[in-house]
C-alpha cells in the first residue's frame, strides 16, 4: 500500500538547472500520486462506512427477530397445568416421543370489543366451548385431533386443587364445567384421570384470538347447504361455498340450533371441517414462506393465548421443525364416541368400549381407529342408473332423509321412490338389499354411498332396497349417471352411528 512517504521528493530535486520538461514531468507524477492516495483514502472510508452499515443491518435484523420473539412470548399468559395433580400418567417420551397437546377454546367475551355476545356466562367465568386433543405420533408422520363434546357427562374431581381429590372419588360433571371450576389444570387433571393419556402441553384460545387468526389468514372457506341466520351466534350467511372473515367464522363455528339437528355433535362436525379448511388455507397461501403474514398470524394467535409454562416459542419451533415435510393429508379429525346420557337426554356420555379404544390409540401411539384405509380400485359398474328401480327406506329418526336421498338418486337417472316402512333403528350406515341375480344393479346403487353393505335378500323383489341407517352418508355422484341435473345440496343428515369412530382427513373438500 502506498503511504505519504512515497510523495516526498528527493532532497535537491528542484535545485540546479534541470530542464522545464523534467520539472513538468515531476509535477505531473506528484499530482497523480496525490490523486491516487486520495482515492485510496476515500475507498478505505467507504469500506469502513459500509462495514458499519452492514453491522447495523445485521444488528437490526437480529434485534428485530429478538424483539419479535420477545413480543410473541410476552403475548402468552402462562399457567401451571400440574396444579392439584400429584400422580400424573407416565410421560410418553417428551420431545422425542409422541406429543399430546390439549387445545381449549374458551368462551370468554373479553377482548372482543363488543357486548353482542354478552359480557359473561350464566355461572360467571368462562367455559371450554371447544376441547381438542392433538396427538402427534412419535415418528412425526401422522397426527390426529380428538374432539371432546362439551356436553359430555363424565366423572371429575370434586376439588381440582386438592391432590387427594381425583376422578375415582369424584363426581359426575359436564365436561365444559371443568374449565369453569378450575381452568386448564382442572381440565387436564380430569382428562388424565379418565384416560391415562399424558398431556404434554395446553393451549387456550378465546373468541378474540380465534377471530384474529382467521383474519390473519385472509379469511377461511366454508360451505353451507342452506342459508344460515343465527341470532345467538350473531351470523347471517348465504348458502354455498364462500370465504368468511374472523367475525363470520366465529358465528359459523358457534352456531348450533339453526343448523342440522341442533346438537353439539353436529356443531363439532362443522368445527372439524372448518379446521380442515384452515389447514388448507395456510398451506395454499404458503404461510410459512411469508414472514410478514406468519408473524401476523402468530401475533394474533399468541395475543389471546394461555399456555403451560413449558410451551415457549423455542419449544414450538422444535415441534414445527420436527414436523418438516409433514403434509396435511396425514392429519385427521375424530370425535369421542358418545351415546345419550340416561339422566338427561340433552347430554351425552362416552361409549365405554369405543371411547376406550380411541384413548388407547392416543396413549399407546397406535393407528387411529376409523382411519380411512387405502382401497384397491372398485370393479367397473355394469348396470347404468336408468335401468334400476330403487326403494328408499329411512331407518332413522331424521325426518325427510328418504325423500332427500330419493331426489338425489332421481337426478342421476335412477327410478327412485320412498318406501312406507317405518324406522327400526337397527341399521347402521347404509345397506343395499337385492334379490338373487340383481347384485350388479345393487353395486351401482351402493356406488352412491361409499362403504355401503350389500345384502342379498329373497324378499327384495322388483326393486333394489336402499336402507339408510344411523351414520349414513348422503348420496355421491355415480359413474355413468344418465341424469344431467346437479345433486341438490343435502339439508338433512342421519344421526351419528353409536360407537362408530369416523375420521375426517384435513384434505377433504369443505363441501364434501
Amino acid at each position: 500500500m502506498t503511504d505519504d512517504s512515497e510523495l516526498t521528493q528527493p532532497e535537491g530535486e528542484h535545485e540546479g538547472h534541470g530542464s522545464e520538461a523534467e520539472g513538468s514531468a515531476a509535477a505531473t507524477r506528484s499530482r497523480r500520486l496525490e490523486e491516487r492516495l486520495q482515492r485510496r483514502r476515500r475507498r478505505r472510508r467507504r469500506l469502513r462506512v459500509a462495514g458499519i452499515a452492514v453491522a447495523c443491518v445485521v444488528g437490526l435484523v437480529g434485534a428485530g427477530v429478538a424483539v419479535a420473539g420477545y413480543r410473541l412470548n410476552g403475548n402468552i399468559t402462562r399457567v401451571d397445568i400440574g396444579t392439584g395433580s400429584t400422580a400424573r400418567p407416565e410421560n410418553s417420551g417428551g420431545p422425542a416421543g409422541p406429543l399430546n397437546i390439549l387445545v381449549i377454546g374458551s368462551d370468554t367475551r373479553q377482548g372482543l370489543g363488543t357486548t353482542e355476545y354478552g359480557t359473561d356466562t350464566v355461572e360467571g367465568g368462562a367455559h371450554s366451548d371447544t376441547n381438542l386433543v392433538v396427538h402427534i405420533s412419535a415418528d412425526r408422520r401422522s397426527a390426529f385431533v380428538v374432539s371432546i363434546p362439551r356436553d359430555s357427562m363424565t366423572m371429575a374431581p370434586k376439588d381440582c386443587e386438592d391432590p387427594a381429590s381425583t376422578v375415582e372419588n369424584g363426581e359426575m360433571r359436564q365436561w365444559n364445567y371443568n374449565f369453569n371450576k378450575g381452568g386448564p389444570a382442572c381440565t387436564v387433571k380430569t382428562l388424565e384421570g379418565l384416560t391415562g393419556v399424558y398431556v404434554d402441553h395446553v393451549v387456550v384460545v378465546d373468541f378474540s384470538g380465534f377471530q384474529k387468526m382467521v383474519d390473519a389468514l385472509g379469511g377461511v372457506e366454508v360451505c353451507l347447504p342452506q342459508p344460515l341466520e343465527d341470532s345467538d351466534a350473531h351470523v347471517t350467511l348465504p348458502a354455498g361455498r364462500q370465504k368468511v372473515d374472523g367475525k363470520e367464522a366465529l358465528g359459523y363455528v358457534r352456531a348450533r340450533k339453526s343448523l342440522g339437528d341442533g346438537s353439539d355433535l353436529g356443531r363439532i362436525e362443522r368445527q372439524q371441517a372448518f379446521m380442515s379448511s384452515m389447514a388448507q388455507e395456510a398451506t395454499k397461501s404458503s404461510l410459512l414462506l411469508r414472514p410478514d403474514r406468519l408473524y401476523s398470524f402468530l401475533d394474533a394467535a399468541t395475543e389471546s393465548m394461555t399456555a403451560d409454562e413449558d410451551l415457549s416459542l423455542g419449544v414450538l419451533r422444535e415441534i414445527a421443525s420436527s414436523l418438516r415435510g409433514f403434509g396435511i393429508d396425514n392429519l385427521s379429525f375424530v370425535t369421542v364416541p358418545t351415546e345419550p346420557y340416561p339422566a338427561d337426554s340433552n347430554r351425552v356420555q362416552w361409549q365405554e368400549g369405543p371411547a376406550a379404544e380411541l384413548w388407547d390409540a392416543v396413549r399407546d401411539d397406535t393407528e387411529l381407529p376409523g382411519a380411512k384405509k387405502k382401497t384397491t380400485p372398485a370393479k367397473a359398474l355394469t348396470v347404468t342408473p336408468d335401468e334400476i328401480s330403487v326403494s328408499v327406506v329411512n331407518d332413522t329418526s331424521a325426518e325427510g332423509l328418504a325423500t332427500q336421498e330419493s331426489t338425489a338418486l332421481g337426478v342421476q337417472g335412477f327410478e327412485a321412490s320412498v318406501a312406507g316402512t317405518g324406522p327400526t333403528g337397527r341399521v347402521t350406515g347404509v345397506q343395499v338389499r337385492y334379490a338373487p341375480g340383481e347384485k350388479e344393479a345393487a353395486r351401482t346403487v351402493a356406488a352412491a354411498y361409499p362403504g355401503a353393505k350389500l345384502v342379498e335378500d329373497d324378499s327384495a323383489t322388483g326393486a333394489v332396497v336402499l336402507v339408510l341407517g344411523m351414520g349414513a352418508p348422503t348420496a355421491r355422484e355415480v359413474e355413468g349417471r344418465t341424469g344431467t341435473k346437479d345433486i341438490p345440496a343435502p339439508t338433512v343428515s342421519a344421526p351419528p352411528a353409536p360407537g362408530k369412530i369416523t375420521a375426517r382427513t384435513a384434505t377433504e373438500d369443505i363441501c364434501g
